[in-house]
Order: C-alpha cells, then structure tokens, then sequence
C-alpha cells in the first residue's frame, strides 16, 4: 500500500484521515479557484434555484451533461416549478423524459415534487432530505449544499475517481458504490465549508473535465502537485473497481397489426423496471410460442447489467389467445403512438416497423 501525504488507508474499506488537516486548506483553495474560472455555463447554474437544482440532479444521475441539456429546456418550459411538476399526470411526466433511460427518476422527480409543493417550509439539511423519494446520500448533499449551503460532502463516480488518484488508493473495490461509502470520510474532510455547493460542483466539474477515467488531463488539472496518484505514475490504473459481470438476454416480440391498428404492451405500475411505459408486446406475454421463420428485425440495448437482443416477428392477430387480452394490452392507431410515452429504443423501432412494415 503506497503511503500518501494524506494518510496511509487501512486494510478495511474505512479510509484513516488523521493526517489530512494540513492538505485540506490549499487543496480547498486550489479547486475553488480553477472552478471559478473555469466552470462551464449550465442553465441550472444561471440564476439558480432549489427547484432547477432538484431537476438537474434527478437528470444527470448516469446520464451525461451533454445529453440532458436540451432536455432541461424542455423540462423548465413544461414545467417551471415544483407546483407544475406536481399537477402533471404520470403520463405526461414519462413522456417528457422519453429517452433519458432510468425511468424511476422521472417517477420519483414526480412524487418529490408533490410532497415539496405541498410543504410549509422545505428542509434544508441533508439527512432531512434522505426521506425523501428517489433521494440517496449523493442527492441529498448535492441539492442541499447547493441550495442551501448545508455542509454536506458528495461523492459519486467522478468523485471517487478523484479522490483514489489523489491518495494513491490501490485497494480493489467490488463497485463504485462501495468505494463511494468508503471514501465519504475524505470527501468531508476535504469539503470546503465556506462554499460547500461550489465545492461539491468544482468536484464533479474536475472529474467530468479534467479526470477523465482514460487519459486523464493531469497537466490542466489544479490539483496535480497534491496528487499521490499522479507522482507514483499510476493515475490511469485508479481507481480499482471489479470489471462489472454482463448477462445475456434475448426476448422475442410480437409485432401485430388489426384494422389498422397496432398492439401495444403498458408496463404496469408494480413492475420493477420501466413501469407505465409501453412497449411491442413479447411473445412470452401473449402466450405465442417462438418464432422459427427469421425476425422482422433485430436490435441489441444495454440496461444495467444486461446485453439484450431483441427480437421482432411479424404475428396474425388470428395467432392471438382466444380469451380476452389483459388490461395492460392496447390496440393503438399509429396516429395516437406519438402521444403515448416510450423507452428511446421501442420509440425507434416501433417507428422502423411502422414505416417499413
């Protein structure tokens, strides 16, 4: 285990930080000053609010600045305030976050917003915001020390990166959420108390900027003279996290059209995964035995920790069960599907089969 300015780590997740006080100050001071020259310019960095701040968070949970851009705009025209948020349907709010993936942010956004705007006051500490729907430690120390200056330290991948660098922190860690509970310790002992919002942002600014998980930029980074990682030569190795095990999946679906008409799966409320979303039924749902005859098409996605291939076989309606089809199943006309909220990928294809078959 390599000694670091900081502090040596134990043989345990839990990470000594006796040592800290004295690096804590300029490495404190040396973020913050590259953040305020160099933050980029994001909406919900302009003229800020507790409300835009809770909606850029829920956004960019896994999902990149880039993509959750234009989508921002949207959100805030559709609805510009916890109220308008809280008096959409489900439907509607699904609908806007059609493509962003992760779909129970959008669900949890939506219940948030209907506790908030019915409150008299909004609590302002961290661990008050634990309570609340779809909110773990890294949101709530993000919200409430941006928007309320709480002392509240976040770490989430970016952080962890550079925090494992800057120690030199060679242990294997089997997920970055692990790492994540072990490092929380270091990330308080370094927060900036003074401005702890600008601190927490200058962190995920420099990890999605600067320490990049391959070729990290060490020469443009502010803190590269403190970095234990970076002097030993092994930043780019850092940190060690277990590769994650991927499953394959395949699931066939059934593409049935009637009088015009296309049928339509909802996901139900209780699902896991995806619920009040719609999708091309599969064939397992319908009952229909596989297909042998080759696919209409077939398409690969990614979720968590699957690599699905889907499948889609052109079906006769006459091939369909002959008691009646559940509630969750649709018969749509085509001219009502672009009302109706979607996963990105079923969105696409149900659009290539609709115009090529």
């Amino acid at each position: 285990m390599i000694q670091t300015l900081f502090s040596p780590l134990a043989q345990s997740t839990k990470i000594k930080t006796g040592s800290l006080a004295r690096k804590a100050a300029p490495f404190q001071a040396q973020l913050i000053g590259w953040y305020d020259a160099h933050a980029r310019e994001l909406p919900w960095r302009s003229q800020p609010s507790l409300y835009k701040t809770v909606v850029s968070e829920f956004m960019l949970q896994q999902t990149q600045v880039k993509t959750v851009l234009p989508y921002f705009e949207r959100w805030l025209n559709d609805y510009p305030d916890f109220p308008s948020l809280a008096a959409a349907s489900e439907d509607q709010v699904l609908k806007s976050w059609e493509g962003l993936g992760y779909y129970s942010r959008a669900r949890n956004l939506h219940k948030l917003a209907q506790i908030l705007a019915n409150l008299d006051s909004v609590p302002t500490q961290a661990k008050q915001w634990l309570a609340f729907p779809g909110i773990g430690p890294y949101a709530a120390a993000a919200v409430c020390s941006i928007a309320f200056d709480d002392a509240s330290a976040v770490v989430d991948g970016n952080v962890v990166r550079i925090l494992a660098r800057l120690i030199a922190d060679e242990t294997a860690y089997k997920s970055s959420a692990d790492a994540a509970k072990a490092y929380q310790e270091l990330a308080g002992q370094l927060l900036n108390t003074e401005r702890p919002g600008d601190h927490n942002q200058a962190m995920m600014e420099l990890g999605a900027t600067v320490c990049h998980k391959q070729n990290p930029q060490c020469l443009l980074c502010p803190v590269n003279d403190l970095c234990q990682g970076r002097a030993a030569g092994i930043e780019s190795s850092l940190p060690r996290l277990a590769k994650t095990k991927f499953e394959k999946k395949t699931v066939d679906r059934a593409w049935i059209r009637r009088k015009g008409k296309v049928l339509l799966y909802k996901i139900p409320a209780s699902a896991s995964r995806m619920s009040g979303l719609h999708e091309i039924p599969s064939l397992e749902s319908l009952q229909i035995t596989p297909r042998s005859e080759p696919p209409l098409i077939e398409r690969k996605r990614s979720i968590t920790k699957y690599r699905i291939t889907e499948r889609f076989f052109r079906i006769d309606s006459s091939q369909l069960p002959t008691e009646p089809l559940g509630d969750a199943f649709h018969w749509i006309s085509p001219r009502s599907i672009d009302a109706l909220p979607f996963s990105g990928p079923h969105r696409k294809w149900i659009s290539e089969l609709l115009s090529e078959h």
